[in-house]
Formats: structure tokens, C-alpha cells, sequence
């Protein structure tokens, strides 16, 4: 599912005539499921994995993970980004892979210039979001 997930990432970067590499994108949620700091077995870790293969500049948001954690197959020396309409709008893509509650997602739907969104959180009416 992950490769199926960037797929749609760079299919959705393309009809805004921008290319993967060198995309800023923003990974929300980390952990493996909703509202908890678990990254064991997390797709979000293995979708930012894969976009920097493509060469796209790669950061997440999590409340609750604020460092990247040693892992075994994947290192990011990253922090948490904090969502803020100025942190939103610099990123090329906003990729939804974890839920979680504390998100503001009224806030990231006003301000990303695309989301690409594999939680159906936000409305696909929305002239910016991409259901994957």
C-alpha cells in the first residue's frame, strides 16, 4: 500500500507541475495507528522512506512522536514539524498518513496547497485534497 500511497503523491505533485524531487512534502502522523507514539511497523515511517528515494525533501508532524526515534530499518534525523498556517503553506504536499485527534484539520485544509489524504478526513470537494 505505501508505494500505492506515493504513487498518488507524485501523480498529484505532476497535475501541479511540480516534480517529486525536490517537493517539500509534510508526512502527518508517524506512529502506526491513531492517538498513540507507537512507529513499530508505522507506514507513515515507510512512505517518508520512499519519497526521499524520489528525492523529495521529506519532514512529519506528530504530537506524539516530537523526535524521529532510532528504528531499525529507518532513521530521520527530524524533529516534529509544529502545523501552523505558515508551516502548512511551505510545503508542496501535505500527506495524511496517522489520524490523529490533536491535528487541526480545519486549519491544514485552509492553508496546504495540496493534501493528499489516505484517512478520508478531508472532503473531497475540496479543490486542494486528493483521496488515496
Amino acid at each position: 500500500m505505501p508505494y500505492w500511497v506515493v504513487g498518488k503523491v507524485v501523480e498529484a505533485l505532476n497535475k501541479k507541475n511540480l516534480a517529486a524531487n525536490g517537493s517539500k512534502i509534510l508526512v502527518l502522523g508517524i506512529a502506526y495507528k491513531k492517538n498513540v507514539d507507537d512507529v513499530r511497523e508505522s507506514p507513515g515511517v515507510k512512505l517518508m522512506a520512499l519519497l526521499k528515494e524520489k528525492g523529495a525533501d521529506v519532514a512529519y508532524s506528530d504530537p506524539h512522536v516530537p523526535h524521529f526515534p532510532n528504528m531499525r530499518d529507518y532513521y530521520f534525523e527530524a524533529d516534529s514539524v509544529e502545523i501552523t498556517k505558515d508551516s502548512i503553506a511551505s510545503f508542496d504536499c501535505i500527506l495524511l498518513a496517522t489520524d490523529h485527534a490533536a491535528f487541526n484539520y480545519s486549519l491544514i485544509s485552509q492553508h496546504a496547497q495540496l493534501i493528499v489524504d489516505t484517512r478520508g478526513v478531508f472532503s473531497a470537494d475540496a479543490n486542494n485534497v486528493v483521496k488515496a
